[in-house]
């Protein structure tokens, strides 16, 4: 599933082609993706314009004017391509390849002036889009709450030792934790743990105060890298366009099991557990406590 990184470069991505451009009509071709699709209210978005493209955590907000907002999560395989005034379609994220005839699971198309499209793809049709009033955006079920943006400065020590006062859950679990930090998954997660040098069944009330200064410090930094490099993705690139790098190549656990651990002067190797049905990659050596 896209973490933060990921969505926040589909956002950019979407800004950057569709901000101010005009939607003259929408086009569903299967309206049952995670939530059923209002077709009828779909329709009635024609004329809006593109104002802006938000995200919160590992939703996307398309806001159009009259106070309209297109609410996205692309689950598990949810992808946007872009129809340029060229006809070539183009990618908004580096983390997924462009397959030719790739149509079967085009779900929504919306058309735009200036020739171009934008189409919302979906494998297994666990991501969605919905329309909602933007004075309303935040105070909806996906989004009230979600804990503070990691990227900004309401994360902070401050904050976490309040947060944990009355917790007793592993370090893993707490990162997980949507309300306690919003749009984390497990790939981030494992990499924060272990430029932290915390094993990710460690409770949180046996990490002092410079370790978790240190969660701060790393999750702040690990995200902004990936975000450069374009996210990860687990998968290799039939096709790949554009930029070359992907954050899965900076991958210091993630997927590693059994491979000795990256961190220079240690002998450790990378394990691979099972912590709330998720998988945990930790090295033995340098994240035993």
């Amino acid at each position: 599933m896209p973490e933060l990184p990921e969505v926040e470069v589909v956002k950019k991505s979407l800004e950057n082609k569709l901000k101010n451009l005009t939607i003259k009509r929408v086009f569903v071709n299967n309206n049952k993706l995670r939530y059923k699709i209002n077709n009828k209210q779909f329709y009635k978005i024609k004329g809006k314009k593109i104002t802006s493209v938000k995200r919160r955590s590992k939703y996307l907000l398309i806001n159009l004017d009259e106070d309209l907002t297109i609410l996205t999560h692309l689950g598990m395989t949810g992808k946007f391509f872009i129809i340029n005034k060229n006809k070539k379609k183009q990618k908004t994220s580096f983390y997924y390849s462009i397959k030719k005839n790739e149509t079967k699971h085009d779900h929504i198309t919306f058309f735009f002036n200036k020739g171009f499209k934008l189409i919302y793809h979906d494998v297994r049709k666990f991501g969605f889009l919905k329309l909602l009033k933007t004075k309303n955006i935040f105070s909806s079920d996906h989004l009230k709450f979600l804990g503070p943006e990691p990227l900004t400065n309401e994360f902070n020590l401050k904050y976490i030792v309040k947060f944990i006062a009355d917790k007793r859950v592993t370090i893993k679990n707490l990162l997980m934790n949507q309300k306690f930090i919003s749009g984390l998954g497990n790939i981030y997660c494992n990499e924060i743990l272990f430029l932290c040098k915390l094993n990710p069944l460690r409770n949180i009330k046996k990490i002092n105060k410079r370790e978790l200064t240190n969660i701060v410090k790393f999750t702040k930094k690990i995200l902004k890298v990936s975000i450069i490099k374009g996210g990860s993705s687990i998968k290799n690139f039939a096709n790949a366009e554009g930029k070359n790098g992907n954050f899965q190549q900076k991958f210091n656990v993630y997927n590693r099991e059994k491979s000795e651990c990256n961190r220079k002067k240690c002998s450790g190797v990378i394990k691979k557990i099972y912590t709330s049905n998720r998988s945990s990659f930790f090295c033995s050596r340098c994240q035993n406590k």
